[in-house]
């Protein structure tokens, strides 16, 4: 499993995964104030080059749902969409280092996290000197401390867990991620706004770049993947403190009754003027729908149940 280099044991701090307001992933709709507040204690970084001593976890590519990414202008776009600087880069789901050893080459420290012991061997073998190959979960991976970019081409079985736990991880400043195309879509607010993105909008940007064909992986899948990039915003647009009120108040408004938006913040108590001003800003017509506002929107109308809430 070395490159001609000792590897060493390194003791692991499981992180702290609970959530606000229950326990696991849901659904793709997403859940009011249930994606966790608590950071994830950090144990120390490992020695670069080093190789984690596996876990006990059977299967290969099949078993654990891989779908390796095989189209070189694929990767070579992924790579490309990593920003130039000198941040560290976290590769979740390395797989057999298609994105790795590319990634390497931006001379950065790069450490690549996969549970497959024999892709963990692999890479082992032939990954540079700024590489550290861990095997870990990557629903459990302790990332490092201070600003990083990350780099995933999601399971698709776990999509959903792997951006839940994404959103609440700090640190990172851009994710560049592989995903099922309608996933990709909907978290761009591609045709309509889902909950979870407009639960997340105020804290961080999402860009649909390019659709990925399922030829581009091994095996093939049975759809289409997406290209998307999420950046932290370097200024929130609602205070992290107000994360659980606000994400509240996004799942009563698309889960309000009433014919329109304008309607719904009417019946949920904000002043009927003031609503009347906020549309006018936004040209929110009497039949737009929660999933028709942007972040700017959703922002304003946050603003005006502030307001009632605190007369």
């Amino acid at each position: 499993m070395s490159r001609n280099r000792s590897s060493r044991s390194s003791a692991r701090t499981a992180p702290d995964t609970r959530r606000l307001g229950g326990s696991g992933p849901r659904g793709d709709a997403g859940q009011p104030g249930d994606l966790g507040r608590n950071e994830p204690r950090r144990p120390d970084r490992p020695d670069r080059g080093a190789v984690h001593p596996p876990a006990d976890h059977p299967g290969g590519a099949h078993e654990l749902g891989q779908n390796l990414l095989v189209d070189t202008q694929v990767v070579d776009r992924v790579v490309a969409l990593v920003p130039r600087t000198d941040r560290p880069v976290v590769e979740w789901a390395a797989g057999r280092g298609a994105l790795t050893l590319p990634l390497a080459r931006l001379g950065r420290p790069v450490e690549a996290v996969e549970i497959d012991p024999r892709s963990v061997a692999r890479l082992g073998r032939i990954a540079p000197g700024n590489v550290t190959v861990t095997r870990d979960d990557i629903l459990r991976h302790a990332p490092p401390s201070g600003s990083y970019d990350l780099v995933c081409n999601v399971p698709f079985h776990l999509t959903t867990p792997v951006l839940r736990r994404l959103f609440t991880l700090p640190g990172w400043q851009r994710s560049v991620l592989i995903t099922q195309w309608e996933v990709a879509r909907k978290r761009a607010a591609v045709g309509g706004t889902t909950l979870l993105t407009a639960q997340w909008w105020p804290w961080f940007t999402f860009r649909l770049d390019r659709r990925v064909p399922a030829a581009a992986f091994r095996p093939r899948p049975s759809v289409d993947a997406g290209l998307l990039v999420v950046d932290r915003r370097p200024e929130p647009l609602v205070p992290v403190t107000d994360l659980g009120r606000y994400q509240r108040f996004a799942a009563g408004v698309f889960n309000g009754p009433g014919r329109g938006v304008r309607d719904v913040l009417t019946r949920l108590g904000a002043d009927p003027a003031d609503v009347r001003r906020w549309a006018r800003e936004h040209g929110v017509g009497p039949n737009t729908l929660p999933r028709d506002l942007d972040a700017s929107a959703w922002v304003g109308a946050y603003a005006l149940g502030v307001r009632r809430r605190s007369r």
